[in-house]
């Protein structure tokens, strides 16, 4: 498993949304971002994505909990063996669950190569 701080997997992650393009990112207003070490299930699942798409919903009501994308920092390093392959798999992981906000379904995801 590849060994990096969580400072440094925290700034990777800050990167991976730094280069996503603006259109994506348009729509995330009441999304939060999160790092977790793992899930509480003890799954190998990299990201997951908690709240209401896009495609259920037509605003936000006040003072409703923001979702939430959280990426899972111990399964990301044991996915990947190279700090370049990390780099590219978070990126990948922030498209894939930014997807399911939007409402894409898994199998559209992979369709277009997103995860």
């Amino acid at each position: 498993m590849l060994d990096v701080s969580r400072e440094d997997f925290e700034t990777l992650v800050s990167e991976g949304l730094d280069s996503l393009h603006d259109d994506m990112m348009r729509e995330l207003d009441n999304v939060i971002f999160l790092i977790e070490d793992r899930p509480e299930d003890g799954s190998d699942i990299l990201g997951v994505y908690a709240g209401f798409s896009l495609a259920e919903r037509n605003t936000y009501g006040y003072g409703e909990e923001p979702d939430r994308i959280v990426l899972f920092r111990e399964n990301l390093l044991a996915h990947c063996a190279s700090h370049d392959e990390l780099v590219a798999e978070i990126r990948i992981t922030l498209v894939h669950e930014i997807a399911h906000f939007y409402g894409i379904t898994e199998e559209r995801i992979h369709e277009l190569g997103w995860g």
